[in-house]
Protein backbone atom coordinates (compact mmCIF):
# COMPACT_ATOMS: atom_id res chain seq x y z
CA UNK A 1 0.00 0.00 0.00
CA UNK A 2 1.38 3.38 -0.99
CA UNK A 3 0.38 6.64 0.61
CA UNK A 4 -0.58 9.65 -1.46
CA UNK A 5 2.05 12.41 -1.59
CA UNK A 6 0.09 14.37 1.02
CA UNK A 7 -0.18 11.26 3.22
CA UNK A 8 3.57 10.67 2.95
CA UNK A 9 4.23 14.28 3.81
CA UNK A 10 1.90 14.14 6.82
CA UNK A 11 3.55 10.95 8.11
CA UNK A 12 7.00 12.45 7.65
CA UNK A 13 5.97 15.55 9.62
CA UNK A 14 4.49 13.42 12.42
CA UNK A 15 7.71 11.39 12.60
CA UNK A 16 9.79 14.58 12.57
CA UNK A 17 7.85 16.03 15.51
CA UNK A 18 7.68 12.76 17.45
CA UNK A 19 11.36 12.09 16.73
CA UNK A 20 12.37 15.54 17.94
CA UNK A 21 10.57 14.92 21.22
CA UNK A 22 12.40 11.59 21.60
CA UNK A 23 15.81 13.03 20.78
CA UNK A 24 15.35 15.74 23.40
CA UNK A 25 14.32 13.22 26.08
CA UNK A 26 15.31 9.69 25.01
CA UNK A 27 15.17 8.53 28.63
CA UNK A 28 11.46 9.35 28.97
CA UNK A 29 10.27 5.89 27.95
CA UNK A 30 8.49 6.26 24.63
CA UNK A 31 5.97 3.91 23.01
CA UNK A 32 8.50 2.45 20.57
CA UNK A 33 10.75 1.43 23.45
CA UNK A 34 8.15 -1.31 24.01
CA UNK A 35 8.68 -2.47 20.44
CA UNK A 36 12.47 -2.32 20.73
CA UNK A 37 12.65 -4.32 23.97
CA UNK A 38 11.51 -7.73 22.64
CA UNK A 39 13.65 -7.23 19.54
CA UNK A 40 16.62 -6.44 21.78
CA UNK A 41 16.02 -9.50 23.94
CA UNK A 42 15.66 -11.72 20.86
CA UNK A 43 19.06 -10.46 19.71
CA UNK A 44 20.68 -12.03 22.77
CA UNK A 45 19.32 -15.41 21.69
CA UNK A 46 20.25 -14.93 18.02
CA UNK A 47 23.85 -14.00 18.81
CA UNK A 48 24.38 -16.42 21.73
CA UNK A 49 26.08 -19.10 19.55
CA UNK A 50 28.90 -16.61 18.88
CA UNK A 51 30.20 -16.40 22.44
CA UNK A 52 29.53 -14.42 25.59
CA UNK A 53 30.66 -11.03 24.28
CA UNK A 54 28.50 -11.34 21.17
CA UNK A 55 25.56 -12.54 23.24
CA UNK A 56 25.74 -9.34 25.28
CA UNK A 57 26.27 -7.20 22.16
CA UNK A 58 23.59 -9.10 20.25
CA UNK A 59 20.69 -7.32 21.90
CA UNK A 60 21.84 -3.92 20.67
CA UNK A 61 23.01 -5.30 17.32
CA UNK A 62 19.66 -6.94 16.60
CA UNK A 63 17.77 -3.85 17.76
CA UNK A 64 19.68 -1.83 15.14
CA UNK A 65 19.92 -4.47 12.42
CA UNK A 66 16.22 -5.31 12.24
CA UNK A 67 15.06 -1.83 11.21
CA UNK A 68 18.13 -1.56 8.93
CA UNK A 69 16.93 -4.70 7.11
CA UNK A 70 13.63 -2.91 6.48
CA UNK A 71 15.55 0.08 5.10
CA UNK A 72 17.24 -2.28 2.64
CA UNK A 73 13.96 -3.95 1.76
CA UNK A 74 12.23 -0.68 0.95
CA UNK A 75 15.21 0.55 -1.05
CA UNK A 76 15.13 -2.65 -3.12
CA UNK A 77 11.45 -1.96 -3.74
CA UNK A 78 12.43 1.57 -4.81
CA UNK A 79 10.23 2.96 -2.03
CA UNK A 80 12.31 5.81 -0.66
CA UNK A 81 9.55 6.98 1.66
CA UNK A 82 9.20 3.51 3.20
CA UNK A 83 12.98 3.41 3.59
CA UNK A 84 12.89 6.80 5.34
CA UNK A 85 10.38 5.49 7.89
CA UNK A 86 12.54 2.44 8.64
CA UNK A 87 15.62 4.68 8.83
CA UNK A 88 13.76 6.88 11.30
CA UNK A 89 13.26 3.70 13.37
CA UNK A 90 17.03 3.13 13.30
CA UNK A 91 17.49 6.65 14.72
CA UNK A 92 14.92 6.02 17.45
CA UNK A 93 16.67 2.75 18.31
CA UNK A 94 20.02 4.54 18.54
CA UNK A 95 18.52 6.99 21.04
CA UNK A 96 17.10 4.08 23.02
CA UNK A 97 20.52 2.39 23.05
CA UNK A 98 22.22 5.65 24.08
CA UNK A 99 20.20 5.66 27.31
CA UNK A 100 21.32 2.09 28.04
CA UNK A 101 24.99 2.91 27.31
CA UNK A 102 24.91 5.98 29.56
CA UNK A 103 23.52 3.78 32.37
CA UNK A 104 26.48 1.38 32.28
CA UNK A 105 28.16 2.59 35.48
CA UNK A 106 25.05 3.69 37.39
CA UNK A 107 22.99 0.61 36.44
CA UNK A 108 19.75 2.28 37.48
CA UNK A 109 17.60 1.03 34.59
CA UNK A 110 15.38 -1.95 35.39
CA UNK A 111 16.58 -5.01 33.51
CA UNK A 112 14.28 -7.64 32.04
CA UNK A 113 14.69 -10.77 34.14
CA UNK A 114 17.51 -9.23 36.16
CA UNK A 115 20.95 -10.40 35.13
CA UNK A 116 23.97 -8.42 34.09
CA UNK A 117 23.78 -5.01 32.43
CA UNK A 118 24.76 -5.42 28.75
CA UNK A 119 26.68 -2.20 28.45
CA UNK A 120 28.37 -2.49 31.84
CA UNK A 121 29.69 -5.88 30.66
CA UNK A 122 30.62 -4.72 27.15
CA UNK A 123 32.35 -1.51 28.20
CA UNK A 124 34.01 -3.31 31.11
CA UNK A 125 35.41 -5.96 28.75
CA UNK A 126 36.73 -3.21 26.48
CA UNK A 127 38.14 -1.18 29.41
CA UNK A 128 35.85 1.69 28.42
CA UNK A 129 33.43 1.73 31.35
CA UNK A 130 34.61 5.16 32.61
CA UNK A 131 33.68 6.55 29.16
CA UNK A 132 30.05 5.40 29.21
CA UNK A 133 28.69 8.96 29.08
CA UNK A 134 30.88 9.96 26.13
CA UNK A 135 30.07 6.76 24.21
CA UNK A 136 26.37 7.07 25.03
CA UNK A 137 26.40 10.65 23.78
CA UNK A 138 28.12 9.54 20.55
CA UNK A 139 25.40 6.92 20.03
CA UNK A 140 22.76 9.61 20.66
CA UNK A 141 24.49 11.93 18.17
CA UNK A 142 24.58 9.14 15.58
CA UNK A 143 20.82 8.88 16.11
CA UNK A 144 20.41 12.60 15.48
CA UNK A 145 22.33 12.33 12.21
CA UNK A 146 20.32 9.30 11.08
CA UNK A 147 17.10 11.09 12.09
CA UNK A 148 17.97 14.16 10.01
CA UNK A 149 18.82 11.98 7.00
CA UNK A 150 15.58 10.00 7.42
CA UNK A 151 13.45 13.14 7.61
CA UNK A 152 15.29 14.64 4.63
CA UNK A 153 14.69 11.52 2.55
CA UNK A 154 11.07 11.40 3.70
CA UNK A 155 10.46 15.01 2.72
CA UNK A 156 12.21 14.52 -0.60
CA UNK A 157 10.22 11.38 -1.34
CA UNK A 158 6.99 13.11 -0.31
CA UNK A 159 7.52 16.29 -2.27
CA UNK A 160 9.72 14.96 -5.07
CA UNK A 161 7.13 13.52 -7.45
CA UNK A 162 4.46 16.12 -6.83
CA UNK A 163 6.97 18.98 -7.07
CA UNK A 164 8.41 17.86 -10.40
CA UNK A 165 7.26 19.73 -13.44
CA UNK A 166 6.70 17.63 -16.52
CA UNK A 167 9.06 18.62 -19.31
CA UNK A 168 7.28 20.69 -21.89
CA UNK A 169 7.37 19.89 -25.59
CA UNK A 170 9.74 21.97 -27.61
CA UNK A 171 8.09 24.83 -29.43
CA UNK A 172 9.51 23.75 -32.74
CA UNK A 173 9.76 20.30 -34.16
CA UNK A 174 12.80 18.93 -35.87
CA UNK A 175 10.68 16.64 -38.02
CA UNK A 176 10.53 17.48 -41.67
CA UNK A 177 7.18 18.22 -43.20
Amino acid sequence: MRFSPSGRLALTIVLAVYGFRILVHPEAGWFLDNVDLPIHETGHLVFSPFGEFMQFAGGTLFQLLLPAVFVGYFLRQKDRHGASIALWWVAQSLWNVSVYVKDARAQELPLVGGGEHDWAYLLGELNLLPRDQVIGHAVWLAGVIVYLIAIGIGLNASLGKSARVAPSEPATSLRSA
